[in-house]
């Protein structure tokens, strides 16, 4: 597609589907409250606040992959606890926050 003007008639067009959108009142309170994504601290990480069963999960986890990856040596094993380990502590912050707040 140019990256010129539009023809009339696609002008005409576009004006169109613009006054169609503009009378949409659902469309346009959807909009006006949009939500990032339906999974808590998706679009913001600061709003995540994990629960103490969810952060022991992953504690032990990490420590399992962290025994693994030392006692076998295995590159797979390494690279799942390189990417498991940054979610855990980032939780186990989360969490420490939860609980001191007033």
């Amino acid at each position: 597609m140019s990256a010129g003007r539009l023809s009339d008639h696609e002008q005409r067009v576009l004006d169109e589907v613009e006054r169609a959108l503009c009378r949409d009142r659902g469309l346009d309170r959807r909009l006006r409250t949009l939500r990032l994504g339906r999974c808590p601290g998706l679009g913001r990480p600061a709003a995540y606040r994990p629960r103490t069963p969810t952060v022991l999960l992953l504690l032990t986890v990490s420590v399992t992959l962290l025994v693994t990856g030392i006692v076998t040596s295995e590159p797979a094993v390494i690279w799942s606890f390189a990417a498991v380990w940054p979610v855990t502590l980032f939780a186990v912050f989360r969490l420490l926050c939860r609980w001191t707040e007033g």
